[in-house]
């Protein structure tokens, strides 16, 4: 892995790749779904906890339960797109340690504290849901990352009986140009960081 990506990857992944708000008819495919998967779970979680749980929405029907709950502009953009995911994070997810990270059999119990479970699940599930963004891009995909819908809404529709709780939503597909503004500037190396 000393390799760096070539300037065109890059570009692909970061440095050309926009939030879309409109989406082509194109649709995504289950085994583009899988891919995406089969590419993101490797990346690195704390203790392996990978503790994101994903509801595709794909079916007409489940788009019609997602809608009720997205908030203002984001219903219809997310509606065109071919598929949106659902980003959860499973505060049940110390059960699946004994899997994941066999390496420490007493694993499971450094989640008792609620507050470390929530915090842990929170913040290995956003990671996971940035990866989510970055597999798609590197396999082709465009993706609309977005926070404007009713949570409590979503958990109920889509989570109901669980302990997971939904962080975002993510449309992907091949983005069209339609209603994407010109490129926000971002800051400077200096503004954001320090070297010591």
């Amino acid at each position: 892995m000393s390799a760096a990506l070539d300037d065109h990857a890059l570009d692909q992944l970061f440095r050309e790749a926009r939030t879309r708000n409109g989406w082509a008819d194109t649709p995504v495919s289950d085994d583009e779904i899988k891919a995406i998967y089969d590419q993101f779970k490797w990346a690195p979680t704390a203790a392996n906890s990978t503790p994101a749980r994903i509801v595709w929405v794909k079916s007409p029907e489940a788009k019609q339960r997602l809608a009720p709950h997205l908030s203002g502009n984001n219903r219809d953009k997310t509606m065109k797109a071919p598929v949106t995911a659902i980003i959860g994070y499973d505060l049940d997810f110390p059960e699946t340690l004994p899997k994941l990270f066999p390496n420490a059999p007493g694993a499971k119990d450094w989640f008792g504290d609620p507050a470390a479970r929530q915090q842990t699940a929170f913040r290995n599930g956003s990671l996971q849901g940035a990866y989510l963004i970055v597999a798609a891009r590197a396999l082709g995909l465009d993706a609309g990352p977005m926070s404007g819908f009713d949570n409590a809404g979503v958990d109920q529709e889509f989570f109901a009986g669980t302990n997971i709780k939904s962080n975002f939503i993510v449309a992907l597909g091949h983005g069209t140009t339609e209603n994407l503004y010109p490129r926000n500037p971002r800051l400077d190396f200096e503004e954001a960081n320090t070297i010591v």
